[in-house]
């Protein structure tokens, strides 16, 4: 049985309005809404069932959760899932995140960052359904589409259906970044895609189905899937959607999600990113830069416990001012200027990269790391991403569930 016949796609027929705290940009006119809003479209493959969701604090249907919501609703949810940052989204990064119960409904907990990173059979017997409801910003870095990938094949080891409740891309009107070479795969990148790819979390996990990128075990079954994509209504990847609600502690706004694939590279430098300021991927430093410019102090802050440079005095740069048009202009590509200038500036060249290597696995290469310590200018480090970026767009076009850019 082919992919595009077992993955179903539930085209949206009745819309739901969304009330959002924060407008989304519409498409042709027309609010933006995520597949959660259209209940009509999955409500009758989850009554009576015991239901499974992966969620987090982005997991809403306007204003309410989602598991309020499906509750109100009279759907038993009987386990939830969740991924780093927790369910309520206000882990740092890395944080190991304990299996607890939710306070407000006291459904069972279990994390799925920490000890494990997917459900285990046990997990799972008690369980005739899964929803997958999580807000992705559209970078390969940002873990949630490894987390998808495990929940897949979970899902597909242990013969449950699993429906997707697709989410915007809000850097989904553009593809560029180096493509991971499988040498680099990490939590962090685990699949053969650029830093942006430009496709929503149900396209993605179409792309994993199509080119059978899962482990062995979920691809020798994922024939016989039942996985099912509700769509978004709206939407389009010329679509420039805002977030109703921050996807991470350290993404408070649409200027850190517009510039964290470019900025992001600075977690694998001994600069500071920006977290223990109120402006994570926005500012950037270090105590020995030049000291003519931007100052800033790393402190401890809810998702941001033990920041790198923790009390010490940065200089560096601050992107925060950056109108909102300027940034999407500048972010139809990935943007190495900052991190190119912040190497040549750097007094110590030898200890401007972390030694565990982990800007590799940004990256998804030992090669951008050799470029900046070349000298490399940036068009000609672009130029080396070309012919792979060429080969994944043909790749991703086939999965493409709403119009391209």
């Amino acid at each position: 049985m082919k992919y595009l016949i077992y993955i179903r796609v539930l085209l949206l027929l009745t819309l739901i309005p969304a009330t959002m705290d924060m407008q989304a940009q519409p498409s042709a006119g027309e609010e933006i809404l995520p597949g959660a809003t259209q209940i009509d479209q999955y409500m009758r493959l989850i009554q009576d069932k015991a239901v499974a969701i992966f969620a987090n604090q982005t997991s809403t249907v306007g204003n309410e959760h989602l598991i309020d919501f499906l509750i109100g609703k009279g759907v038993r949810i009987k386990k939830i899932f969740a991924p780093e940052h927790g369910f309520r989204g206000t882990a740092g990064a890395g944080d190991k995140i304990a299996n607890t119960r939710d306070p407000e409904t006291g459904i069972r907990i279990v994390s799925l960052y920490g000890k494990k990173s997917k459900p285990s059979a046990d997990d799972l017997n008690d369980i005739d359904v899964l929803l997958f409801d999580i807000q992705d910003v559209g970078v390969r870095f940002y873990t949630y589409i490894s987390s998808l990938q495990y929940f897949m094949e979970a899902a597909i080891e242990n013969k449950k259906p699993l429906i997707i409740l697709d989410r915007p891309n809000p850097n989904g009107f553009y593809v560029d970044g180096p493509v991971l070479d499988r040498n680099f795969s990490s939590f962090i990148g685990m699949q053969p895609v650029p830093v942006v790819y430009g496709m929503t979390i149900g396209e993605y996990a179409q792309m994993l189905l199509g080119e059978r990128w899962l482990d062995s075990a979920a691809t020798a079954g994922q024939d016989e899937a039942d996985i099912r994509v509700v769509t978004c209504a709206h939407y389009t990847h010329k679509s420039h959607y805002t977030l109703p609600v921050k996807p991470s502690p350290n993404l408070p706004d649409m200027t850190a999600v517009y510039l964290y694939p470019s900025t992001c590279f600075f977690e694998g430098t001994v600069l500071s990113e920006g977290r223990g300021t109120d402006k994570p991927f926005q500012l950037f430093g270090h105590p020995l830069l030049p000291k003519n410019l931007t100052r800033f102090t790393p402190r401890r802050r809810e998702g941001a416990l033990n920041p790198k440079l923790l009390n010490q005095l940065c200089y560096g740069w601050d992107l925060s001012g950056t109108p909102a048009s300027a940034l999407k202009k500048i972010n139809g590509r990935i943007q190495l200027k900052w991190l190119l200038e912040a190497y040549r500036l750097f007094p110590d060249k030898s200890k401007f990269f972390l030694s565990n290597n982990f800007f590799n696995l940004l990256a998804g290469n030992n090669v951008l790391m050799q470029q900046i310590r070349d000298g490399e200018p940036e068009a000609a480090i672009r130029a080396s991403w070309q012919s792979e970026l060429k080969r994944f767009k043909e790749i991703r076009k086939k999965y493409l569930l709403y119009p391209d850019f």
